[in-house]
């Protein structure tokens, strides 16, 4: 069994909230890279060249990367031989996440109530989803989501019958329904099976597989690769100002579902898709 101060957490959360708004992760910058030498349209490479531009001024300038520094997203993968100390996991990470917003002077997105809409004035709480694995260390993930891609976000509920056609097609009419409103390039996390539920939070963690990795399984790889290509074929492109480069990635997670049952979730994320790392 090992034992972990809870401030360890809290301090680690304060910091990442911090990196990854200021930050573009590793995998993205080079995704964004990638795009720029490989687009098209005058106007698309003009866009990625004002995106790189934003990017580079933010981290010289020490500026969030994006306005909307989002609404945190924290994943917490504990290990079973992980004791914690101090207080409890899920104060330490919210206080984290207050210190990381407060203190990095980062815009304060998130209301008390979803109708009454006093603001919280700390952007808590977080979004946090705890998973336990093997093993005595901890994950963390944090990513912060803002709410332009957000808000263009959608959940299928298919039939069985719709198959892979049907799966695909949910997927390509949530994101010409997103158009430009998502701020592309885009990463497209997918969920597919399990519950209603399920398949939502297996898209919104899909966002932060690394867009230079693919699935592991060859079907899903196949699909991902078809549905990327499909989607750079819309014509959305940078900024939906037109381009062969709508969107990075494709990332889709998998469980088994019921029987009569194809639940679909489509979770889209701008072209910066923060997320930071660091296991404790």
């Amino acid at each position: 069994m090992r034992t972990i101060d809870v401030k360890i957490v809290t301090d680690n959360i304060k910091e990442m909230c911090i990196e990854a708004n200021h930050f573009l992760s590793e995998d993205m910058a080079e995704a964004l890279q990638t795009a720029h030498a490989k687009e098209k349209s005058p106007l698309g490479k003009q866009i990625l060249d004002q995106l790189r531009e934003n990017l580079q001024i933010a981290g010289e300038d020490m500026i969030p990367i994006c306005q909307d520094t989002g609404m945190a997203v924290i994943f917490a993968e504990i290990g079973q031989d992980v004791h914690f100390e101090g207080g409890l996991l899920e104060d330490a990470i919210n206080e984290g996440v207050r210190r990381g917003y407060v203190d990095g002077f980062l815009r304060k997105s998130v209301v008390k109530d979803p109708l009454y809409r006093d603001n919280t004035k700390d952007n808590t709480p977080a979004i946090i989803h705890y998973s336990i694995v093997a093993g005595d260390k901890v994950k963390l993930t944090v990513a912060p989501k803002g709410f332009g891609s957000e808000n263009m976000s959608r959940v299928f509920m298919l039939k069985p019958a719709d198959g892979v056609e049907g799966v695909k097609q949910a997927v390509l009419t949530a994101v010409k329904d997103a158009g430009p409103n998502a701020c592309p390039p885009m990463v497209v996390g997918v969920g597919i099976g399990g519950t209603f539920e399920k398949c939502a939070l297996m898209a919104k963690h899909a966002l932060t597989r690394p867009v230079n990795e693919r699935s592991d399984i060859p079907y899903v790889r196949d699909l991902e690769e078809e549905l990327l290509n499909r989607i750079n074929g819309s014509g959305i492109g940078p900024g939906g100002l037109g381009g062969s480069t709508t969107a990075f990635a494709v990332n889709i997670n998998t469980y088994p579902t019921h029987i009569a049952g194809l639940p679909v979730a489509v979770n889209i994320c701008c072209h910066v898709n923060r997320h930071a790392v660091r296991v404790i």
